[in-house]
């Protein structure tokens, strides 16, 4: 009966509406923060949810509703919700949707969204998740529509905490959450037909898999193994799922999966297709004693036709995030087999901070970016540099975001490893950082405060790179978007600047129009040849380049 969408509506005035006869003036007043996010600023809209009736016909019957009117928060959140934070109940008549109803400084500093029923017969709305401190996102009705279903994290500030399952009852009006006591963090929740069964992913030791819990709780069943990740899925049927399948060696195709067994059945080969004749190099999956004596993950990529009697350069990679985990996902642009076929060994270390390995190993990382973390990058390169066919004389380091921020520590405590740097995006003078991100939430709680304090944290010292530019010693290329507001341009002008300054050979490639990600087709193709153009004039004999 009814359509669910969503329209940007007037939040705010403009400086037009300020100033009505300056029609030509090009500027912005800010009173508070938020003021940009991810790659925008604020246009002074916010996006509502809305729901539109449909007659019998199929045809609009009168105009569509706006649930949030005369509010001026988002559904879905910014920067990257979409449809999945909105759901309608099964009969059509309740609306249940994702939405942080705070503006400025508060909203900035808070991971505190909720869910919101909104039930069209009485136009109100109430806030299931009330209380709840953190992220609360994804709403799923069960399908009898007695109850609501949503991913939760506890932590208030916390972005990376897990992703609990939590189920809201609306007879009794109690929330439970089903998967409570478990070290997976769920995403992407889907009830069975007869409501006894809830699905979802998680990742686990480098690979994300589909799991199962009963729907009142209860122990978690994983129904799939194996080295590929299920990105996405849909249930079709009884005991039949449909999902998107990727692994480090091939793009996504889609599949069958049955729910009891965890096989699968390719249903599409196109990219298969796509990839016929392309030699891939091989993947293996290692293990390395860190400096505490954990096991560590080690994804070690090698190139096409790769021969052990050779030696081969060999690049350190930095994962960003700081909790995004290293999985058979594929990327256009930080993609491993693409490093392996210009010559290159690939060293890619699931270190301390990423998940799928517990949550003590997940949450390691915050307040010691600069500790652990860095330890378990040299223990993986150390360890894989032992072997035969990597020259020690030509190894390199990349990465972004956190990666990025890891190359610049890196770069002044590496003691000669590596004879090259790339840093995408990275975090150069957390000092500096702090104030002009914009989601401050992640911030002050991955640095353990502000710079300002009392008593500064080691983070603004002990683990800043911009303190230890001074050793700075080897080439480094640094890449930044200009519209990447998570990681403000100036942290790589500082860091070009300092190399430049201290006579390191540098080079800055700077892409105005890109955020935190290279979008755009031929940026994206820019970015590889300046990369890989970089790496064959700093580590390799004959300085040759991409093709």
């Amino acid at each position: 009966n009814f359509i669910l969408y969503t329209q940007d509506v007037k939040s705010s005035p403009t400086t037009l509406d300020m100033f009505p006869d300056l029609p030509k003036a090009d500027a912005k007043i800010i009173d508070d923060l938020n003021y940009r996010h991810w790659n925008v600023w604020d246009d002074h809209l916010a996006s509502h949810v809305f729901f539109q009736p449909i007659n019998a016909d199929g045809k609009p019957e009168g105009y569509g509703k706006d649930v949030m009117a005369g509010e001026k928060f988002d559904s879905p959140l910014m920067p990257d919700g979409g449809s999945e934070q909105l759901a309608f109940s099964p009969d059509g008549y309740r609306i249940a949707y994702t939405s942080r109803k705070l503006t400025g400084r508060a909203e900035a500093e808070s991971t505190n969204s909720d869910i919101y029923l909104y039930d069209i017969h009485d136009q109100k709305t109430v806030n299931l998740s009330e209380g709840l401190g953190g992220y609360d996102t994804e709403p799923a009705f069960a399908p009898d529509g007695k109850q609501v279903a949503w991913l939760s994290m506890a932590t208030p500030g916390f972005e990376s905490d897990r992703n609990g399952i939590v189920v809201y009852d609306f007879a009794s009006k109690k929330r439970v959450d089903i998967t409570k006591g478990s070290e997976l963090s769920a995403a992407n929740v889907r009830w069975s037909a007869d409501g006894k069964t809830i699905y979802f992913m998680a990742v686990v030791t480098g690979a994300e898999q589909l799991f199962s819990v009963p729907g009142k709780g209860g122990k978690i069943r994983q129904i799939t193994t194996g080295a590929q990740n299920y990105n996405a899925f849909e249930l079709v049927g009884k005991d039949q799922a449909v999902a998107n399948r990727t692994t480090l060696s091939a793009f996504a195709d889609i599949v069958r999966l049955d729910l009891k067994t965890g096989k699968e059945t390719p249903l599409t080969t196109i990219n298969q297709q796509e990839l016929a004749g392309i030699k891939m190099g091989k993947v293996e999956d290692r293990r390395v004693t860190t400096t505490d004596g954990k096991q560590m993950q080690v994804y070690v990529i090698c190139p096409p036709d790769f021969d052990p009697a050779k030696k081969y350069p060999t690049l350190l990679y930095c994962q960003g995030g700081p909790q995004s985990p290293i999985t058979q996902s594929q990327s256009y642009r930080w993609n491993f087999q693409l490093m392996a076929a210009n010559g290159y060994i690939i060293v890619a270390p699931n270190r301390r901070g990423l998940p799928g390995f517990g949550r003590e190993w997940n949450d390691a990382i915050s307040g010691d970016w600069g500790g652990q973390p860095i330890k378990d990058y040299l223990s993986a390169i150390d360890a894989v540099s032992k072997e035969s066919y990597v020259d020690k004389d030509r190894r390199g380091c990349v990465g972004a975001s956190y990666g990025g921020y890891s190359v610049y520590y890196l770069a002044g405590h590496h003691e000669g490893r590596f004879k090259t740097f790339i840093a995408h995006d990275g975090l150069y003078n957390l000092t500096s950082w702090y104030p002009s991100t914009e989601e401050m939430f992640f911030a002050k709680h991955d640095m353990g405060g502000a710079p300002w304090d009392a008593t500064p944290n080691k983070s603004y010292q002990e683990f800043n790179p911009q303190q230890f530019a001074g050793k700075w010693d080897t080439p480094i290329l640094v890449i930044t978007g200009g519209k990447d507001f998570r990681v403000p341009e100036g942290q790589a002008m500082e860091a070009f600047g300092t190399a430049q300054l201290r006579g390191i050979p540098s080079r800055f490639l700077y892409l105005p129009n890109e955020g935190h990600w290279v979008m755009k087709p031929q940026n994206s193709v820019l970015w590889q040849r300046v990369f890989f153009e970089w790496l064959g004039r700093t580590l390799k004999p004959d300085g040759t380049a991409a093709k």
